[in-house]
């Protein structure tokens, strides 16, 4: 394979960690003061309500923001881009006007994959996500849930080290945000690290390792998911877990 052509590295990009990152919009901090260090082979889940910065965090984390202080480091680089070994799926994800399989195909000819490498990858991609039958649909016809598994099986032809995951089921229903969490395992077990927001509760019991709980765009609590579900040292947390809501507050 031609070396501008991403592959698995032998040396993980992670930890990815997070040394005081903060962000400020509008005259508003959103994230404040995050510290955090994740590690590979473990799924995390950044939970918590809506409005709590998590598809922030995300995009912070994706490089797709930049934090107003602090830093996001990758401690496994080395001296290597990062960007070539993730992938991130949005809520709502964009679909080119081109068929199934083309919009994997420009994917992998953004990330400069050689022609002639491309139809085994998006062949497979498309079985990994159920989708074979639907290669040569235009996209945008697609239901919901079938767009998102499309979205998936754009990251899944990538290979990706980290897999951001920005509320992918938030407006499937059940039957549907089955089929994305059978996928999203799939990537799991392939090795990838899942890095992935819900406000779900059951959502983060099924797939979690571990939790890290956000409100007001900071990170109250982190630890183990068994732990976590157990019971949470942060008040707003076992508030989350009782089902109450939880709404913003002025800042001290």
């Amino acid at each position: 394979m031609p070396s501008d052509v991403p592959s698995p590295p032998s040396v993980s990009i992670l930890p990815l960690e997070a040394r005081a990152v903060s962000l400020e919009a509008g005259g508003k901090r959103l994230i404040k003061d995050l510290n955090f260090t994740l590690e590979a082979a473990k799924s995390t889940i950044v939970l918590g309500p809506n409005g709590a910065g998590k598809s922030l965090l995300l995009r912070l984390c994706h490089g797709l923001l930049k934090p107003s202080a602090g830093e996001i480091v990758w401690r496994g680089t080395r001296g290597r881009d990062p960007t070539p070994y993730q992938a991130m799926v949005f809520q709502r994800p964009v679909m080119l006007r081109r068929s199934v399989a083309a919009n994997i195909d420009y994917a992998l000819a953004l990330r400069k994959v050689p022609r002639a490498q491309r139809r085994n990858l998006i062949e497979d991609a498309l079985h990994r996500t159920g989708l074979e039958h639907f290669a040569r649909h235009p996209a945008r016809v697609l239901s919901i849930g079938e767009q998102q598994r499309l979205a998936l099986a754009r990251a899944w032809a990538l290979t990706p080290e980290v897999l951001f995951l920005d509320e992918p089921t938030a407006s499937l229903d059940p039957n549907a945000t089955h089929v994305i969490e059978q996928v999203i395992a799939a990537f799991d077990a392939a090795g990838t690290k899942i890095i992935m927001t819900t406000h779900d509760l059951g959502q983060a019991r099924r797939l979690a390792d571990e939790i890290v709980f956000l409100h007001q765009g900071r990170a109250l609590e982190i630890s183990t998911a068994d732990d976590f579900f157990a019971g949470p040292i942060d008040a707003s947390a076992q508030a989350f877990l009782r089902g109450e809501l939880l709404w913003r507050t002025p800042d001290p």
